[in-house]
């Protein structure tokens, strides 16, 4: 055999290896993160609270307990998260947020949220309307990805 396909036989066999370990990675991530899910909707309970102000923070710089920082891998502590400062009754609470809910939580309205530890989890208008959530501005390249779309016709003119 040529070293050419010696060397695309190893590549072959790495890149085989690399699916079958990612396959069993995800299957187990899957499992873990379902059981998480399972733990979270049997201990929420609706509450109502007073929303003061919502950023996306370092855990270190939220204002969380010892116990969480302590709880939290080292290589997560850096990274980003919604938080939520919040009044809880007579308390003021800092709260993770769900990134799926934290774009429609409004500022500064009370609300009824649907909370499992110091994790919200859903939010509903109390008081008044719920404010439109403004979109985005895009980038550049998403205009012009857009663009190109709608001329060559895969997407809807709008």
């Amino acid at each position: 055999m040529s070293t050419v396909t010696i060397v695309l036989l190893v590549i072959l066999a790495v890149l085989i290896l690399a699916v079958v370990a990612l396959y069993f990675l995800g299957k187990k991530a899957q499992k873990k993160q379902s059981e998480q899910q399972a733990q979270i909707d049997a201990m929420k309970q609706t509450v109502s609270m007073l929303i003061i102000d919502k950023k996306r923070m370092k855990l270190r710089d939220a204002g969380l307990p010892q116990m969480i920082l302590d709880q939290t891998p080292k290589w997560a502590r850096g990274s980003k998260l919604p938080v939520v400062k919040a009044k809880v009754g007579p308390q003021i609470m800092s709260l993770i947020c769900d990134e799926k809910i934290f774009d429609s939580v409004p500022v500064k309205k009370e609300v009824k949220a649907v909370v499992s530890g110091i994790y919200i989890t859903d939010v509903k208008g109390l008081h008044g309307k719920n404010a439109v959530v403004e979109q985005k501005k895009k980038g550049r390249f998403k205009r012009f990805v857009e663009r190109a779309q709608e001329k060559a016709g895969a997407k809807p003119v709008k």
